[in-house]
């Protein structure tokens, strides 16, 4: 039944206008999971990264990082929704400083570094067909961002969904895209080459490339690792950061104890047996960043080895075919990560970067805390701590979606410089020129309820001098 099904997502894949390259790599992946592969990394067969180079350290003189951005172009990954916070456009044209979206700043970034160090740096964003149009249509107000002879962007490609009990591509007449999924962000360097955008780069003289998650904004061009990469001769390089008590899930970097070779292990990687070792954050200090540098020539000499077809591990995703309808059809999703590419190229390096680098927005408590006094844009548009960021829980019930979110906050953000934790529990409203002190903790006040303007926040609710919340 396997092989019916492989043979009808082939099929599909075709009618659907996917590259044939892109629909080999899908087939690659399908057999892994027919084998039974789950792309699975045993705590008993890997050891610790240790020893890694830090950006704290590093030593690029100006001239150096300037002939490496030169040579350097910049794509961020932006086929993302931001289905989690509810949204139905792409994450990046969420406001996050005042108007500015985090596609304003990421230009801003790219635009004040090529001015401050001559260099052509193309920006060149990786869509999936749901971004594509709205992101386009964003950039347009931007006309001196195109790089003559380079595009805006690529699209990242799609496959089908698999039925998770027998993996034939499911059917779902109700709304057929839903039918689709994109595979994964490891799709990266398939479709830079299905897309010609490889080729182009390197027909112009780009080496390097550096590459990052739209809604991290910490992740701009920065000529001293860029500049590091260059020197190194390393082909591909990942980004990583020292993990904290709220870095325990997500990726990180491990050595393979078979041959030595670094590796990413997803979440998703992980058994259940080896959650706790694997989230012990003495032992594996690096969680991966999913910032990475590749050296342009060795990736294309790599997929012409290869066929196209780099041997990632398969990651098995299993979903609902409609995320927001638990009770729809199962169904698996093959996906692989991009910085699992760590792995193919000899001499790979890792470079530990400073957490200003690393500033995702995944949740609207993420938002809250980028939105706030602790960060300031710089003329730069680089985004900078006043202070150590705080940790933010709100109430999933009622600030999970942005929609949610911004209703609460029409006011703006409260000030949390002067904070350690903000935790909010049940519906409160925010009114403008609130500050949280210290762990400051809302309660749930059974009904809907308002922070007056003027109000402190502190470990025990609102201090009693400043005004009450009132009931409404």
């Amino acid at each position: 039944m396997s092989d019916q099904g492989l043979t009808q997502a082939q099929q599909k894949m075709a009618a659907g206008g996917v590259h044939q390259t892109a629909i080999d790599v899908f087939s690659h992946f399908y057999a892994q999971l027919e084998s039974g592969d789950t792309g699975v990394i045993s705590e008993a067969d890997v050891e610790p990264l240790v020893d890694v180079q830090q950006q704290s350290a590093l030593e690029v003189s100006e001239e150096a990082g300037r002939e490496a951005l030169a040579a350097t172009a910049v794509i961020k990954l932006n086929g993302g929704l931001g289905t989690s916070m509810g949204m139905d456009k792409a994450k990046s044209l969420l406001g996050v400083r005042g108007e500015q979206t985090f596609l304003d700043v990421i230009v801003g970034q790219v635009r004040h570094a090529r001015q401050a160090y001559g260099a052509r740096l193309p920006l060149i964003f990786m869509n999936s067909f749901r971004t594509q149009d709205d992101t386009l249509a964003a950039l347009a107000s931007y006309p001196d961002l195109p790089v003559e002879g380079l595009p805006l962007d690529f699209l990242q490609n799609r496959e089908p969904k698999l039925r998770a009990d027998d993996l034939t591509p499911v059917s779902w007449p109700a709304d057929p895209s839903l039918e689709w999924c994109p595979p994964g962000h490891g799709d990266l360097y398939t479709a830079l080459q299905t897309s010609g955008v490889l080729t182009e780069l390197l027909a112009q003289g780009f080496r390097y490339a550096s590459v990052s998650n739209s809604d991290n904004l910490g992740a701009s061009p920065d000529p001293a690792v860029a500049g590091w990469f260059a020197a190194s001769g390393a082909p591909f390089a990942a980004e990583v950061a020292r993990r904290t008590p709220a870095d325990r899930k997500g990726g990180h970097l491990v050595v393979r104890s078979s041959d030595g070779r670094i590796v990413l292990r997803e979440t998703a990687q992980v058994l259940d047996s080896d959650a706790e070792a694997a989230g012990d954050i003495t032992t594996h200090r690096y969680f991966n960043t999913n910032s990475l540098w590749f050296d342009l020539r060795a990736l294309a000499d790599e997929l012409e080895r290869t066929g196209g077809v780099l041997h990632l591990p398969v990651i098995r995703n299993a979903k609902t075919v409609d995320p927001t309808d638990p009770s729809s059809t199962p169904v698996i999703q093959i996906e692989s990560a991009m910085g699992a590419a760590i792995e193919v190229f000899d001499g790979a390096a890792v470079l530990e970067v400073d957490r200003e680098r690393f500033l995702p927005v995944k949740t609207t408590n993420d938002l809250l805390v980028l939105r706030s006094d602790v960060y300031e844009l710089g003329d730069d548009y680089r985004l900078r701590a006043r202070v150590e960021a705080p940790l933010v829980t709100l109430d999933p019930a009622h600030y999970k979606t942005i929609q949610a979110f911004d209703t609460r906050f029409a006011a703006g953000p409260p000030s949390l410089v002067d904070a350690t934790s903000l935790t909010v529990e049940g519906d409160w409203t925010f009114e403008a020129d609130v500050r949280a002190v210290g762990d400051a903790r809302l309660t749930d006040p059974g009904d809907v309820a308002v922070v007056h303007s003027g109000a402190v926040i502190a470990e025990d609710g609102i201090a009693p001098t400043d005004p009450a919340a009132s009931m409404s």
